[in-house]
């Protein structure tokens, strides 16, 4: 960490901490988002520190060297210990009261990110997808390519792997628009063409209903995943 004597300012943060997920300290209101909670002490640096706003870090377990980024939303942590949501403990392989490296690092705003849901849940479920991901996304600092994720809507939680990010694997996504793909859930199955046919069977006279047969098996067979139509959809989290 360097130091600027001559304006008494630091020129980054770097600080190891012991971590506790949010559920040690009663504050489940901060599980959904990014955004962690460090001590005073942690302001007092950064007060005195060259950090763009809004704050965002890179944190690393140092036992097995897996990174994420995220913001902050308090500076009311015990002296020397960082309180995590407990998804992004799972999702950095922590336990509690493991030591993690904090660094300020300023990303590049996102323009690209392309995620799949683990469960076809997320589409089934939410009757507006597009709709709720960029509202609960508003809750996020920035996305970690390689990231699992939780949103919750309504009490559900849902998981959502980031599998690419652009410009870079790490990215804010404060005050931009955003192109947004979607991946197939982890558990969607391609419909089995055979089962399909036995399903819709051809009518053994012809008629109307046999012209009409075929293209209900074509509709059926072509059923591939769609989560929104078109190329990845614009989504502005302002």
């Amino acid at each position: 960490m360097a130091y600027n004597k001559r304006d008494e300012y630091y020129t980054s943060f770097e600080k190891h901490y012991h971590c506790y997920s949010l559920a040690h300290v009663a504050k489940p209101q901060h599980e959904a988002g990014d955004k962690i909670i460090m001590p005073q002490s942690a302001f007092d640096r950064l007060a005195h520190t060259e950090v763009g706003y809004p704050m965002m870090f890179e944190l690393c377990n140092l036992s097995s060297g897996k990174t994420t980024h995220c913001g902050v939303v308090e500076f009311t942590a015990d002296e020397g210990f960082i309180y995590l949501p407990n998804w992004m403990m799972d999702n950095m392989k922590l336990q509690e009261y493991e030591l993690v490296r904090v660094t300020n690092v300023s990303l590049a705003k996102a323009t690209y990110m392309k995620l799949q849901p683990h469960t076809k849940r997320f589409l089934d479920e939410l009757s507006n997808p597009r709709a709720v991901l960029e509202a609960i996304l508003r809750k996020f600092s920035c996305l970690t390519t390689g990231d699992t994720i939780m949103i919750m809507h309504n009490e559900s939680k849902y998981y959502i792997d980031v599998l690419e990010t652009k410009p870079s694997n790490a990215v804010s996504i404060t005050e931009t628009d955003c192109e947004v793909d979607f991946a197939p859930p982890l558990d969607y199955k391609e419909p089995d063409e055979k089962l399909v046919k036995r399903k819709v069977p051809f009518p053994s006279q012809v008629g109307e209903q046999s012209k009409q047969q075929p293209q209900a098996v074509k509709e059926e067979a072509n059923n591939k995943f769609k989560a929104f139509t078109g190329k990845g959809k614009l989504l502005g989290f302002k």
